[in-house]
C-alpha cells in the first residue's frame, strides 16, 4: 500500500449519483476524486433508455435548479420529449425524455473531464479505511491508498453483482461488467449493515426485425419542453416509440416455465422492484389481467437496438425468444441483448442522518442505488446532496437538508432515513403530501436559493433566477390590484372574448380561477404586459389552484412546527418512562433529529410523541434550573 494521492472528497462509482455527487463537490471548490470500474461507462444506463417521467421529471427539474447537471445534458442528448399526465392537474404534469444512451454518456463523460478540481480514475476500491470513527480514505485493488476527509459511496448494483439469467448466474454488474466483491466486505467490517435487493432489465431487440406496421406510434410533443430552466433552444423530437401488447398465448407460455424461474425456484435471493416487476411476477400477480403493455424505447440515433419496457425478465433464453415472439410486431425479433436479473447489496438507509452521511462514521456518505433506491433520477438526486454536503462538512458550513415540502429530493431523502425501505425504492408523486407546492414549473423558485448558498447556482442561473421571479411577482401583483367592477364597458369586453359576465367587483386575477380562461386570453382585453411562457404559467396554475395551495402551505407551517422541535443527539430512549418498546427501539436506532422527523417513524404513535414532547419540555426545564 502507498499513498496515491490526497483529496478533500472522493466518491466511489461514476453512474447516476457519483458523476453528481463529483460535480457538485469540485465546482464548490474541493479537491475531488471519482473513482469507476470503467471509464467508458461513465452515466451508463443500464436500464431503460430514458429520463424523467412522473415524480422522476420533477427530480431532474429540482436537480437542475440546484445547479446539478443531469437536466443540462438531457436537454443535449435526448431525442423525444413528451409531458405526461396532460390531462390531470398540474402537480402531477411530468416530462419524460428518449435518451441517446451513447451521446448522454459522452457528454457527461466530457464534462467531467473538464471540471476543475475533479480527478476520474479507473480503478476498483476494494476498502474502506476508517480510524476512530472517522473516515480517513480508501484502498484500491491495485495497493493505491488515496486519504481523504470524506467519501461518498455510489457504487450503484455493483456491491457483490450477480447475473441470473435462467439457470445461467455469474458474478458481475450491468452490462457485462465487474462486481465488486471485496468492497460489500469491507463496508461490513467497518460495521454497516447490508441489505440483498434484486432488480432486472428486458431483452434488446433489434429494430431491423421488427413490424412497426403492428405497433401503436407514440411521438413527442409539438412544442417540446426542457428539463432545464437554462436551456434556450429547444429541442427537437427525432425518433418515434411504439406500444404493443401481451396476450394469452404468452401468458400461457410464462406459465408453463415458471418452475424455470430463478424468482421461483429459490436461484434469486434479493428483494425486487414492487412497482417495476419482472413479467413473470406480473403473470403471478395479476392473472385476471389478459394483457399487458410493452412500450419499445429506441436506445439512440445510431443503433438499432430497442429496449422492450415493461417485460423485464430472468427466465432462460429459449423461453425469453419463445415469448418474445407471441406479441404482435414481434413475431421474427431477434434478441441483441438478454433480459436479465442483477442481485447485488445495498447499505439500509437507517444507517444515515439526512444529510446522507453515516451516523456512525464522520465523513461517510451514501447515495443512489447503494441507498437502496432504483432509477436515474433518485440516485441522482441523492448524489447531488451528498456532494453538497460532503464539501459542505469540508469547508465547515451548514449542510443542506431539504424539508418535504421543499422539494420532492427532501421526500426522498427523507423517506429514506426515517422510514427505511424493505424494497428497491421509487419516487412516486403520491409519496408526496405537498405536491401541489412541488410541481415541476416552480421548482427553480422553490430551490435556486439554496444552490446558490451552497455555491453551485452561478451568476448567470441566479440573474435569469432573479429576472423570472420578478416578472411572476409583478403580474400577480397587477392582477391582484387591477379591480374590475360590472358595468356595461367591462362585461362587453369579457363577451369579446366569450366570458360571462360579472356581477360583483372583483379582482381581475379572479378570472384566472375559471377552468376556461388564460393569460393570454385576459391580455386581449385588458393592459396585461407580455411575459415568458414559464411565468405564464406558473402565474396561471397559481391563481387557478391558489384556494388548494393555500390549504397545503397551511398544513406545511403546522408540520414545520414540530420540525423546529429539534431533539439532542445523545438521548437513551431506554430511559423514557412510558414510551412503548417498539417506539423506543426505533426512536433509538434512527436518532431524529426533530419531532417532525420522529412523528413520521413507523412504529412510532402519536402518543409516544406526546410522551417525547412532554419529556422534552421536563429536561429543558430542570437544565434551566
Amino acid at each position: 500500500m502507498f499513498i496515491a494521492g490526497e483529496y478533500d472528497v472522493i466518491v466511489i462509482g461514476a453512474g447516476h449519483a457519483g458523476i453528481e455527487a463529483a460535480l457538485a463537490a469540485a465546482r464548490i471548490g474541493c479537491k475531488t476524486l471519482m473513482t469507476t470500474l470503467s471509464l467508458e461507462n461513465t452515466a451508463m444506463m443500464p436500464c431503460n433508455p430514458s429520463i424523467g417521467g412522473p415524480a422522476k421529471g420533477h427530480l431532474v427539474r429540482e436537480i437542475d435548479a440546484l445547479g446539478g447537471q443531469m437536466g443540462i445534458t438531457a436537454d443535449k442528448t435526448c431525442i423525444q420529449f413528451r409531458v405526461l399526465n396532460t390531462g390531470k392537474g398540474a402537480a402531477v404534469h411530468a416530462l419524460r425524455a428518449q435518451a441517446d444512451k451513447k451521446i448522454y454518456q459522452a457528454i457527461m463523460k466530457e464534462i467531467c473531464e473538464n471540471v476543475d478540481n475533479l480527478d476520474i480514475k479507473q480503478i476498483l476500491i476494494e476498502k474502506i479505511i476508517v480510524e476512530n470513527g472517522q473516515i480517513t480514505g480508501v484502498l484500491a485493488e491495485t495497493g493505491e491508498f488515496f486519504k481523504s476527509k470524506t467519501v461518498i459511496l455510489a457504487s450503484g448494483t455493483y456491491l457483490s453483482g450477480r447475473i441470473i439469467i435462467g439457470e445461467t448466474i455469474y458474478d458481475g454488474g450491468p452490462n457485462g461488467q465487474r462486481a465488486a466483491i471485496n468492497l460489500s466486505q469491507s463496508l461490513k467490517d467497518i460495521g454497516i449493515k447490508l441489505m440483498r435487493f434484486k432488480t432486472g432489465t428486458p431483452a434488446r431487440v433489434d429494430g431491423r426485425t421488427l413490424d412497426f406496421s403492428k405497433m401503436e406510434i407514440q411521438s413527442g410533443d409539438e412544442e417540446p419542453q426542457n428539463f432545464s430552466f437554462m436551456t434556450d433552444v429547444k429541442v427537437k423530437n427525432q425518433v418515434f416509440c411504439y406500444l404493443t401488447y401481451t396476450n394469452e398465448k404468452t401468458h400461457d407460455i410464462l406459465r408453463k416455465n415458471l418452475h424455470r424461474a430463478p424468482m421461483a425456484n429459490g436461484i434469486i435471493e434479493g428483494i425486487g422492484p414492487r412497482y417495476c416487476p419482472s413479467i413473470e411476477s406480473k403473470i403471478i400477480r395479476f392473472p385476471d389481467k389478459d394483457r399487458h403493455q410493452l412500450f419499445l424505447e429506441p436506445e439512440g440515433l445510431h443503433t438499432q437496438e430497442y429496449y422492450v419496457h415493461g417485460m423485464s425478465t430472468s427466465m432462460p433464453m429459449d423461453v425469453q425468444i419463445e415469448f418474445l415472439h407471441t406479441i404482435p410486431g414481434l413475431e421474427n425479433a431477434k434478441i441483441m441483448r438478454p433480459g436479465y436479473a442483477i442481485e447485488y447489496d445495498c447499505i439500509d438507509p437507517l444507517q444515515l442522518k439526512p444529510t446522507l452521511e453515516f451516523k456512525s462514521i464522520t465523513g461517510f456518505f451514501s447515495a443512489g442505488q447503494s441507498n437502496g433506491t432504483s432509477g436515474y433520477e433518485e440516485a441522482a438526486a441523492q448524489g447531488l446532496i451528498a456532494g453538497i454536503n460532503a464539501a459542505m462538512l469540508i469547508k465547515g458550513s451548514e449542510p443542506l437538508i431539504l424539508k418535504r415540502s421543499e422539494g420532492y429530493i427532501g421526500v426522498l431523502i427523507d423517506d429514506l432515513v426515517t422510514k427505511g425501505t424493505q424494497e428497491p425504492y421509487r419516487m412516486m408523486t403520491s409519496r408526496a403530501e405537498y405536491r401541489l407546492l412541488l410541481r415541476q414549473d416552480n421548482a427553480d423558485i422553490r430551490l435556486t436559493p439554496h444552490g446558490r448558498r451552497v455555491g453551485l447556482v452561478s451568476d448567470e442561473r441566479w440573474n435569469r433566477f432573479q429576472i423570472k421571479k420578478s416578472e411572476i411577482e409583478s403580474v400577480k401583483n397587477k392582477l391582484n390590484e387591477t379591480i374590475l367592477t360590472p358595468s356595461n364597458e367591462t362585461n362587453n369586453k369579457l363577451r369579446s372574448i366569450d366570458l360571462d359576465d360579472i356581477h360583483n367587483a372583483m379582482p381581475l386575477s379572479e378570472l384566472l380561477r375559471r377552468s376556461n380562461v388564460s393569460y393570454d386570453k385576459l391580455k386581449q382585453i385588458f393592459d396585461l404586459p407580455t411575459i415568458s411562457d414559464e411565468a405564464r404559467f406558473q402565474v396561471e396554475t397559481d391563481f387557478f389552484y391558489e384556494g388548494y395551495i393555500k390549504k397545503q402551505t397551511e398544513l406545511a407551517l403546522k408540520m414545520e412546527k414540530l420540525e423546529s422541535k429539534m431533539i439532542p443527539q445523545d438521548i437513551d430512549y431506554k430511559n423514557i418512562m412510558n414510551l412503548r418498546s417498539e417506539a423506543r427501539e426505533k426512536l433509538q436506532t434512527i436518532q431524529p433529529r426533530s419531532i417532525g422527523q420522529a412523528s413520521r417513524i413507523s412504529g412510532v404513535s402519536p402518543a409516544d410523541i406526546s410522551v417525547l414532547i412532554v419529556w422534552l419540555e421536563q429536561q429543558r426545564r430542570l437544565n434551566n434550573i
